[in-house]
């Protein structure tokens, strides 16, 4: 996450202001700039090329400091959300600014890393898109089936989250890694399966993707994680499926590229890459090993200082630096 000052007085910005605290102008992220830039009185924007652009339609419903490129239209983040609470759903309405928040982080790091997101438009029956339903509606499963991804908006709440993360035993869960890992099975899909030589490759890190989804399921809930498993994943969550492995170890990726280069910025980590191994200066293994392991490390100490929970629980094996290399060569 970049930092962002005020282009009028240069006082620092925060990603989701909407209006800057030292001069009061108004406010707006531009996706095309990747920037948050001030507005004029009318609410609107003008780019380097002419175009005008204009707060999006969902700023009071949810947050959104986006900006669309038709006045009274929703951004281009807002678009991909197929389906919201009712507006009758008060608890539900509130969950869904703290999820569209997580969304947005999300859709603005894959812009960061030039990943392709191709609209439902575009794409009826594959393209990306984001269902945030309320449980107060029905039983939800989070998840992803053909470019849709689901999120329990429950998972907003804090309690409830840490309550399922206790119950499932996991060392870590946020609503930003839900959308992480289940848009990790949305690359898969779009760029590791569209290619025979990138499957057969990842099938040889991950394992064989053919294998029955249920039964495997099954058989983790039956069974647990296989013995040694810290050797070959990053979580036991990772071992049921060579699908949730990918996912898992996606999701690492982006939570690797994102807490680094936002330390980056902030001069936390002094000389870490800002695109990772995509300037060719250094395979991913050793950004995560001479960046990304010394940095965690003293976030997990500066945590424990506060009496918190370590903020990245998780030990990287040599077996899953060979699939965040992997997973880094799929980027552009």
């Amino acid at each position: 996450m970049r930092k962002h000052a005020c282009r009028n007085c240069r006082s620092a910005l925060f990603f989701e202001n909407s209006r800057c605290a030292g001069c009061g102008s108004d406010l707006g992220y531009s996706r095309k700039e990747r920037a948050i830039v001030p507005l004029d009185a009318s609410g609107a924007y003008v780019d380097r090329d002419g175009a005008s652009w204009h707060v999006c339609r969902n700023l009071g419903l949810s947050g959104c400091t986006w900006l669309a490129d038709r006045e009274g239209d929703q951004c281009f983040g807002c678009g991909l959300t197929r389906t919201r609470p009712n507006d009758a759903d008060a608890a539900g309405l509130s969950q869904f600014v703290d999820g569209e928040r997580a969304k947005r982080r999300l859709i603005a790091e894959l812009d960061a890393l030039g990943l392709p997101i191709v609209t439902r438009a575009e794409d009826p029956q594959g393209g990306l898109a984001f269902d945030l339903l309320s449980s107060a509606d029905a039983n939800v499963v989070i998840g992803h089936a053909d470019g849709v991804i689901t999120l329990d908006l429950a998972e907003t709440e804090d309690a409830y989250r840490e309550r399922m993360r206790a119950q499932l035993d996991e060392p870590y869960r946020t609503v930003l890694g839900h959308f992480r890992h289940e848009v990790g099975h949305y690359f898969e899909t779009v760029l590791v399966f569209a290619d025979g030589e990138r499957t057969r490759a990842a099938r040889a890190l991950f394992g064989d993707d053919t294998k029955d989804y249920q039964a495997e399921i099954d058989r983790h809930y039956a069974e647990g994680a296989p013995e040694g498993w810290p050797e070959r994943h990053i979580s036991r969550y990772a071992t049921m499926h060579p699908y949730e492995d990918f996912a898992e170890t996606f999701a690492h990726y982006l939570h690797i590229r994102d807490t680094l280069d936002t330390a980056r910025q902030h001069g936390l980590a002094p000389g870490a890459p800002a695109a990772g191994a995509a300037d060719g200066s250094a395979a991913f293994r050793d950004v995560v090993l001479n960046a990304w392991l010394p940095l965690s490390v003293a976030l997990n100490e500066v945590n424990r200082s506060m009496g918190a929970n370590d903020l990245y629980p998780f030990a990287i094996p040599d077996a899953v630096l060979d699939k965040l290399e992997f997973i880094d060569s799929l980027i552009p």
